[in-house]
């Protein structure tokens, strides 16, 4: 591996150059305007695929937008990594926040500022540079590589379960590896061995066909705004858990030596406090505040609408009001289930003096894998190896529902391996990556295939 870790280190500057390239690409997925902008970054990924030695290398069309595939299979015997990543970037608004414009990569104080740095470009590109160092010494891999960057992560996967279904085979592999997501904080590399799932919904109330006036109405109607407070308020006691009956039933309870890990964290609640602003901390009793965003389920409002909210007074009784929902589940909740039961409670509820609409928005399975299990062991050995210090496990308390899809479809054991930074403003204005944890992420993906190649083939 030293002359691996040679042409990574002789050609840092090169890796950051080529970098700005890609960055500069607006693969905004979420907005028509882009729409050649994302297909001409699937073609840049995929040249650059080519050129760094991947033989196999095609575009997929989907309904949406392009699957780059590509795929090294040159070590016979060796394990199979499936890399997952995308190429595709949030809207940058609003742009008057950006210190430089989010397309056009700057440099300052060691960070690479622009859209897609940390989410997931960089860290796609970190893996691409890997291979290309392992390719261009010794022309072949320690192992096999599948790579799947898809076009449309920023707009919910749309058309990614169905390509891996359809693609099952030719997806066979031994070992899922995703980059994208952050390490535990600055200086502390991580592995996240755990994601919490989702479902989101939208509550509406209609208590009549129009506003009416509070003083001719007021008394004769149900008021949907104050009804939908009290509905919300039936769904946390005040102790933060959760009254929707049989929620909890499927929570797989952390364990033991879980709880010790996360105790181990280096953590500091008051200063986690100070940084988001809030006057004290507040979540479900028993529990850790690491462990209560991570490894808890939660319900959560996310958004709330009713009656006349603009400047001066306007006596009315809104016809309607609205909210949007969501909840976040962990291993083995099924977002099936908890639909079921969340509509029956809430049908419950909410009195008959108002019509009730429940429209289900998105959702996503939780997923977790053993920290002990032997690739995810070797992966902590080839950050080691990359950052100088063994890494920590951690539980993240956001979704990527993909991962579950390909636990599910596919059967495989997944590394979450990322080197971005929680204030690193990963769909806000001036998103960068730190250049330090990037050339070590280089380092660390190229012995990362080393070391899943001496682990060998588990099945």
């Amino acid at each position: 591996m030293n002359d691996v870790i040679d042409f990574i280190n002789m050609n840092r500057d090169r890796f950051v150059d080529e970098l700005k390239e890609y960055l500069a690409i607006p693969s905004i997925s979420a907005l028509p305007a882009h729409v050649e902008d994302v297909r001409r970054c699937a073609e840049w990924t995929a040249d650059e695929m080519r050129r760094i030695g991947v033989p196999e290398v095609e575009l997929i069309e989907t309904p949406g937008h392009p699957i780059v595939y590509g795929q090294w299979l040159g070590a016979e015997g060796a394990p199979t990594v499936l890399f997952y990543g995308h190429y595709d970037v949030q809207p940058v608004d609003p742009l008057d926040l950006w210190e430089s414009p989010p397309f056009e990569a700057t440099i300052r104080n060691g960070e690479i500022y622009a859209r897609g740095a940390a989410d997931d470009k960089g860290q796609v590109f970190m893996h691409l540079k890997a291979m290309e160092a392992c390719l261009s010494r010794g022309e072949r891999l320690p192992v096999n590589i599948k790579v799947v960057l898809e076009g449309e992560e920023e707009i919910g996967s749309v058309h990614l379960d169905s390509f891996i279904r359809e693609q099952k085979e030719r997806l066979a592999a031994d070992v899922l590896v995703i980059s994208d997501s952050p390490m535990f904080d600055r200086g502390v590399p991580s592995i996240c061995y755990a994601l919490r799932g989702l479902t989101y919904y939208q509550i509406d109330l209609r208590g009549t066909t129009q506003d009416l006036h509070s003083g001719s109405f007021g008394g004769a109607v149900a008021n949907p705004a104050f009804v939908l407070a009290q509905v919300l308020s039936q769904m946390k006691d005040r102790s933060g858990r959760i009254k929707v009956p049989g929620f909890y039933d499927d929570v797989r309870v952390l364990s033991d030596d879980e709880r010790v890990e996360f105790e181990k964290l280096p953590f500091n609640e008051k200063h986690y406090r100070q940084e988001i602003g809030a006057p004290r901390l507040f979540g479900e009793k028993g529990y850790s505040t690491l462990e209560r965003v991570s490894a808890r389920p939660t319900f959560e409002v996310n958004g709330l609408s009713s009656g006349f909210i603009g400047e001066g007074a306007k006596t009315v009784i809104p016809a309607l009001a609205m909210a949007k929902v969501s909840m976040r589940l962990v291993p083995d909740q099924r977002p099936d289930k908890i639909t079921k039961l969340f509509e029956d409670y809430l049908k419950k509820v909410t009195p008959k003096t108002v019509a009730l609409k429940i429209t289900r928005m998105s959702g996503g399975l939780p997923w977790i894998t053993e920290f002990s299990h032997p690739f995810v062991q070797a992966t902590a050995r080839a950050i080691e190896r990359g950052f100088g210090r063994r890494p920590i496990f951690t539980r993240e308390g956001g979704s990527i529902p993909v991962v579950s899809t390909f636990q599910e479809v596919l059967g495989l054991p997944a590394v979450l391996f990322g080197v971005g930074l929680p204030d690193e403003n990963a769909h806000a204005p001036n998103e960068r990556l730190d250049l330090g944890n990037f050339h070590n992420g280089v380092i660390s993906a190229a012995c990362l295939y080393d070391e899943i190649s001496r682990v060998g083939r588990l099945r």
